[in-house]
């Protein structure tokens, strides 16, 4: 089964983008998943096209007209296509790693890109577009925002990263920041590879990982480390 992200955007351009190198990259030449952007500009109203207009009610800014969405969706997506919608958005729920396996483990998204200062409430609630948020911080766009969302499914898709054991380790899969990490040379610069590392005792390497993490976790997110002891 292949992955199929279907983009809503004004900026079409922008996608594949980073996601056309390395992993993510190689993937799609490999058919594992495929990335469609629809230029929702095409499908503005009158001579300009225009995709936006001011907000009722007054405010600053401009806001993305329903229509045009709305057409782009009724003659691209099937009414049968049972992928899910996502708008990329400051005020969305939290994307979370549990989230992202979520969607790795579907058929694919379709994800509607907005800018200026929104989109048209109507369009959202038609179609049921589920709110993400990829930060506390705002963007100029939904474009960046959905790329760092694709690039965190994609990676998880079968196949597509070299050691299925990297993902068990890694950053909030268990809840948890990941450990720090040691290659070559034994010493840089004056500082040494912790020695239980080169102790060849696997059961104290994966005990003093633990600790590390913990200890990361509750320094730098406190929140999540309250959340994995009471788990």
């Amino acid at each position: 089964m292949s992955f199929k992200a279907t983009l809503l955007t004004l900026y079409p351009e922008m996608f594949p983008g980073t996601l056309g190198y390395s992993l993510a990259g190689k993937a799609a030449e490999e058919g594992r998943w495929s990335c469609e952007a629809i230029n929702l500009r095409k499908f503005g109203e009158g001579k300009h096209k225009k995709v936006d207009d001011t907000p009722t009610g007054g405010g600053a800014g401009l806001v993305m007209s329903a229509e045009p969405i709305a057409k782009a969706i009724d003659e691209h997506i099937c009414p049968e296509d049972m992928r899910p919608k996502i708008m990329m958005s400051p005020r969305g729920k939290p994307l979370n790693q549990a989230k992202v396996r979520e969607l790795a483990q579907g058929e694919g998204a379709i994800i509607l890109c907005g800018r200026f200062e929104g989109i048209d409430q109507r369009v959202i609630d038609h179609y049921g577009f589920e709110e993400i948020s990829i930060g506390d911080y705002v963007l100029s766009g939904g474009e960046p925002a959905a790329l760092v969302l694709l690039d965190s499914v994609v990676r998880l898709l079968p196949e597509v990263m070299g050691s299925p054991d990297s993902e068990v380790s890694e950053s909030f899969e268990n809840g948890l920041l990941e450990y720090p990490q040691y290659t070559k040379p034994r010493q840089w610069r004056g500082k040494d590879v912790p020695e239980i590392l080169l102790s060849g005792d696997h059961g104290a390497i994966e005990k003093w990982r633990h600790q590390q993490s913990l200890k990361l976790t509750k320094q730098r997110r406190p929140e999540l480390h309250n959340k994995f002891l009471k788990s």
